[in-house]
């Protein structure tokens, strides 16, 4: 399930993992900007990994998810 997630500029599309992983998403636009730098990525993703329950619970309350 994909996770999108913000800190300052830097723009993250996640995938949360059914073994409680958060890893970057295998996608061309998973991280933008394309230049964004890798400490905010590393922060992004630690962030999503410390609230993955909450981020779970959340992405299955979307309606239409694919």
């Amino acid at each position: 399930m994909g996770q999108l997630s913000f800190a300052g500029e830097t723009e993250v599309i996640s995938d949360l993992r059914l073994d409680g992983n958060v890893t970057l998403a295998r996608r061309q636009d998973s991280v933008r900007p394309a230049n964004a730098k890798r400490s905010d990525v590393k922060k992004i993703l630690a962030a999503a990994a410390r609230h993955f329950e909450e981020l779970v619970k959340l992405w299955e309350e979307v309606p239409g998810k694919t």
